[in-house]
């Protein structure tokens, strides 16, 4: 595998996720216009035809002005949820997988090699944190110098040579050095909102359904309810074709960057052959299961779901897969 034009690979890979990115407001936006014209379009009916069907029809132009309206309220609120999330993400993370900061006293060897691969490549020191866990598994996080972050398991650094660890660690340099950390925070926020905004039109659907439709309830209570549970079915509809399409972009967004940070660290540490060998050796025992966020395992060099296998058809598999193939990922590398 060459590496050569490296700079121009990254830049391509760039421009494409920012085009991704841009598509997360875009498939918001368009799920809130949806969900307003099929509101409108079941709320407006000429009558009923011979057979006693209602015939419904779309009025744009109230939809449109209704959307205009309410796009300013739509943006705002998703963007205050998303600075919230954004800023206070790299802590979360941290708790969530019960990261300690490591220091050089606390472990000389892998401070040493963090610190030369950083030197070598001129990037500031990102903070070391360890996890305990005798499995193997590593990521980077953060968005910015202060939070840039390189974490590790205690099994990761007992059971990889000074050379596996240093193609591992470059591994994740490399995704600091290309802003990675902070597009993949970026898209899981956004991922995250849909997502919740989904669970609760579910719950509000399932309030309705069971607490809106009691036999005391007069006929005309009851036709108010079934009306708020079309409301409420449509809204779930449209949230979770959003939410679907996000995730495929979130996911594309990952595959595309490990190879590029797979091709960054080899070249980092010198040694591709030793990247391939650590992938071979965390794939046959990754670390990090335990803690039961696929947002943040989406972060690590090899999300352990990835290797679980199932019934799924190989397209689905890669399309729903955070990671590309780690045999794929060790066979690129043996070719350099």
């Amino acid at each position: 595998m060459k590496y050569v034009g490296m700079h121009s690979l990254i830049q391509r890979n760039n421009t494409l996720s920012v085009l991704l990115l841009l598509g997360f407001p875009a498939i918001l936006l368009g799920a809130v216009w949806l969900f307003m014209a099929a509101i409108n379009y079941f709320g407006n009916s000429r009558g009923y035809d011979e057979y006693g069907y209602a015939q419904n029809f779309l009025d744009t132009d109230a939809v449109n002005y209704s959307f205009i309206q309410v796009v300013p309220w739509v943006l705002g609120g998703v963007a205050l949820w998303f600075i919230i999330a954004y800023f206070t993400n790299t802590s979360m993370i941290k708790h969530a997988v019960r990261a300690t900061p490591l220091a050089r006293r606390d472990n000389p060897r892998v401070y040493n090699i963090v610190e030369n691969l950083t030197m070598a490549c001129g990037m500031p020191m990102p903070e070391v944190n360890v996890v305990d866990d005798p499995q193997l598994n590593a990521f980077a996080s953060g968005i910015d110098e202060k939070t840039y972050t390189v974490t590790v398991t205690t099994g990761l650094l007992e059971r990889l040579n000074d050379d596996e660890l240093a193609g591992v660690i470059g591994h994740e340099l490399t995704h600091i050095r290309n802003k990675d950390t902070r597009l993949l925070i970026t898209s899981i926020v956004f991922v995250g909102i849909i997502s919740t905004v989904m669970t609760l039109l579910v719950r509000m659907l399932w309030n309705t359904f069971v607490y809106g439709g009691g036999r005391s309830r007069s006929s005309s209570e009851k036709g108010n309810g079934l009306s708020i549970a079309v409301v409420m079915l449509i809204g779930v509809v449209c949230a979770a074709i959003a939410y679907l399409f996000t995730l495929l972009t979130r996911f594309a967004i990952s595959r595309k960057r490990e190879f590029m940070a797979d091709a960054g660290g080899a070249e980092l540490c010198g040694n591709p052959m030793a990247l391939a060998s650590a992938l071979r050796k965390i794939s046959g025992d990754p670390g990090l299961q335990d803690v039961g966020r696929d947002d943040i395992a989406q972060m690590y060099i090899i999300h352990p779901q990835a290797l679980s296998g199932g019934s799924i058809s190989g397209f689905f598999s890669r399309l729903f897969s955070t990671h590309p193939s780690t045999e794929e990922r060790i066979r690129l590398l043996e070719q350099y």
